[in-house]
Formats: C-alpha cells, structure tokens, sequence
C-alpha cells in the first residue's frame, strides 16, 4: 500500500467518523423535538395557566442546542470530506472568514478526537457526550449498528421520509461499506 492509499484510507476513515458524529447528533436532535410534541399532563392547568412556567422553553433550548451541535457535526463532516471553507460559507450565507471563526474550533476538537478518543474531562470523568464520540471514533461499525437498531425503532412506515424507499436491515452500516481500521481507533 502506497503512502497516497494509506492518506485516502485515513481519510475516509475520519470522513466515516464524523459522519458517524453527526448522525448521532442528529438522533439527539429527534429525540429532543419528538418529545417536544406531546403536551404534557405537567404543562396546563385546565384554565389554561402555564403550570410550571419557563419548562417549554428549557425544552426549546435543548432542541436549539441540538440544532447546534448537529450543524456542527455537519460542518465537520463536510470539511473533513474535502470542503474548504468557502463552500461552507456559501451554503450557511457568509463568508468564508466567518464560517470558519464559527466552527474551526468544532472541527479542530474532533481531530483531537480523533487523535486521543480517550478524552477525560475536568472532573476525571468521560462525559455522555464524550463516550458517544470516543465510542464512535474508536469502534465505527459498533456504532454504526447501534445507529442502524435507532433508525429501524424509528421508522413509522414513511420510507424514511427522504424518499430513499426500503431502507433494508442496515440503513446506517449498510451504507458505508468496509470499515477501514487503524490502530489509533482501535485502541480500547
């Protein structure tokens, strides 16, 4: 193998994992919002009073938090994909200058990441977060097929609602074909 192949391996490697990321982050994102949608026994007095005011908009906020955290998994999905950084400004309506003020920091953790998936933080602790990212980093199909398990729990009959038709067994891992491995991910 070629140092060239072994680039382009590593590459997708890290593309595959950062798609991983995102999709993660775009579960966390459903969640939040489906659980949104039902209006709890908790929320309204039967005269209409907010029962416990500022609990809806904690919720929102949480969503908007998502929303966030998947927009940044998407940016780094596509930058570690090849983007530059002015098609990221493009797509997001600035410039490259501001696109890359907002999210190279993102993009610069996930390197690290990728480089130390084992990231402890101030507590000592491996945060929710963190283990799902290390997680992913270090065991990509493992996860993969944990994805796959989340989207078949969640189909409701709509063919995955993006017109993809059957999304067979494997809608996540199916997708990506072989796993390349490398020995910095694979460490436990």
């Amino acid at each position: 193998m070629s140092e060239g192949d072994i680039e382009a391996t590593t590459s997708y490697a890290d593309t595959l994992r950062a798609r991983l990321v995102m999709a993660y982050e775009a579960c966390e994102l459903s969640d939040l919002a489906r659980a949104a949608v039902p209006i709890g026994e908790h929320e309204l007095s039967t005269d209409g009073t907010i029962r416990s005011p500022g609990g809806v908009l904690a919720d929102a906020v949480q969503v908007l938090m998502a929303a966030h955290h998947f927009l940044e998994a998407a940016v780094v999905f596509e930058r570690m994909g090849g983007a530059d950084w002015d098609l990221v400004g493009d797509v997001l309506g600035t410039s490259a200058h501001s696109a890359r003020k907002r999210f190279a920091m993102a993009e610069t953790r996930f390197r690290r990441e990728l480089r130390s998936p084992e990231v402890i933080d101030s507590t000592g602790i491996l945060g929710d977060l963190t283990w799902w990212r290390s997680h992913m980093i270090r065991e990509p199909l493992e996860a993969a097929l944990d994805l796959d398990d989340w989207v078949l729990r969640h189909t409701d009959g709509d063919e995955g609602g993006g017109g993809d038709g059957d999304l067979g067994v494997a809608p996540v891992s199916g997708r990506l074909g072989a796993v390349p491995s490398r020995s910095r991910c694979s460490r436990r």
